[in-house]
């Protein structure tokens, strides 16, 4: 009988993720303790809906040119002098086209000014509307959670369609000898288990340390966005380890980040499946480490990927004032409606030509509605106003109307009339530009996983 063979055991497989967000920053110590720890994946994800629809909508990333450029360039200096792949995953904040061009245009800059030579991959999550139209007819739609059924004519009137790409794309370019990645719109984890897992490492336990290194130091206690954490696969768990002494990972802090921006506790879907955490545990191992054992990957019947999409609503306004009078504040509420209905009867303008918002602060500026406490015990309030409008000139007159509207109005128990309103700035006005709403964020089907366009350059 022929001997069996033993499978080669698997060596740790150790992830340094620089930040939160490419753009964040991180302390140059962190990194270099990283690069001590002598990872094999120097990884960061680059963006998030969390900022709203406007950076999708109008191409531009919300996080800072200089600050990117300075990250990416520790990243990728150290990477190809070490051997180390860089990933970096979401570029330039949304990840369509025109964000993964502008990070790639840093990375260029970085290359040509740091005389750098090397192999480059870009994976594009750019989706046609003509895919998503014939996917709507082939019935390979579903929207999420309280979301509206998708039509032809919403598909039509969005912009800059994406969609989140698992862990396929990376996996190509990175077995084609790429030494850095910059892809668009990505699933977060990807970004940090595709390397492990195309090395052979379970897919649950690479994807559940993904979920967590992709916010780096946030999920150590106290918790930092421009701090780096290092993650350590095995293969039967993973170890997280802060890398600044100022930090530490423990079982609370580690169990709560798996929890963060998920609705369930136990099923954490994403693209071709989901983590199943039910058998999960964390472990405090000392030394401000956390060892994570049970996470599984259970693979979907079929492959769904998240849809990404904004339409233009209209172009915003905003003036910021502060209220100290204690009469006004009292009556703020009566005010606001009175200003509004006088501001609309001046334009002529029904409310869906141009929306009128007071933000107030100190009463309910953060929750509107939903905010508990009804009744207003600041001594001043600041609000700011907003107008949108169908152009930025209605946008910009509708704002000025309601804006000298308020400055004078006219209230009960009233005593000075010189202005009601204090403005930190002179222009008072702001022009915001385009308002975009999120039209798209449904789950579509596809074959292949492998569908989203990469391409190789040599620099």
């Amino acid at each position: 009988m022929p001997a069996q063979k033993t499978r080669k055991k698997l060596p740790p497989f150790k992830i340094l993720s620089t930040t939160a967000i490419l753009g964040y920053g991180f302390p140059e110590s962190s990194f270099r303790n990283g690069l001590k720890k002598k990872p094999d994946l120097i990884a960061a994800d680059a963006g998030s809906t969390d900022p709203g629809p406007y950076y999708l909508g109008a191409g531009k990333s919300f996080t800072n040119r200089l600050a990117v450029k300075r990250d990416l360039r520790l990243m990728i200096k150290a990477g190809l002098e070490k051997g180390i792949p860089v990933v970096i995953g979401t570029a330039g904040g949304s990840g369509a086209r025109p964000h993964v061009d502008w990070c790639l245009d840093i990375v260029k800059e970085i290359a040509a000014e740091e005389n750098l030579h090397f192999r480059l991959g870009v994976a594009y999550g750019d989706i046609e509307k003509a895919t998503v139209i014939r996917a709507l007819k082939e019935n390979r739609i579903k929207p999420l959670a309280f979301v509206p059924e998708l039509s032809p004519q919403t598909v039509e009137q969005s912009e800059n369609i994406v969609a989140q790409m698992g862990v396929e794309p990376f996996i190509k370019l990175l077995k084609e000898g790429c030494q850095v990645v910059v892809a668009g719109r990505s699933y977060d984890p990807a970004v940090f288990a595709a390397l492990p897992i195309s090395l052979g490492y379970d897919p649950g336990l690479a994807l559940h340390l993904g979920k967590i290194l992709e916010c780096a130091a946030i999920a150590a206690t106290p918790g930092s966005g421009s701090d780096c954490a290092l993650g350590i696969l095995e293969e039967d768990s993973f170890i997280l380890e802060a890398l600044s002494p100022e930090r530490k990972f423990s079982p609370q802090s580690a169990a709560a980040h798996t929890l963060y921006e998920k609705s369930d506790p136990y099923e954490l879907p994403g693209p071709g499946g989901l983590i199943n955490l039910r058998g999960c545990s964390f472990e405090d191992i000392g030394q401000g480490r956390v060892r994570v054992r049970g996470s599984r990957f259970v693979p979907s019947e079929d492959y769904w990927i998240k849809l990404e999409g904004v339409r233009l609503t209209g172009y915003r306004s905003i003036s910021v004032a502060g209220v100290r009078d204690p009469i006004m504040i009292s009556k703020i509420d009566s005010i606001l409606r009175a200003v509004e209905k006088r501001a609309r009867d001046i334009m002529k303008i029904a409310p869906e030509e141009g929306r009128i918002f007071f933000h107030v602060y100190g009463k309910n500026g953060v929750m509107g509605e939903l905010e508990p406490v009804k009744k207003a015990s600041s001594h001043e309030l600041g609000i700011v106003i907003e107008a949108i409008g169908r152009s930025q000139e209605e946008a910009d007159s509708l704002l000025a109307v309601t804006r000298s509207a308020l400055l004078h109005h006219g209230y009960e128990g009233r005593l000075a009339t010189a202005g009601n309103l204090a403005f930190p700035f002179s222009p008072s006005d702001v022009a915001m530009g385009k308002v975009f709403e999120f039209s798209i964020y449904h789950l579509m089907k596809i074959d292949d996983p492998y569908f989203f366009r990469t391409e190789i350059r040599e620099l």
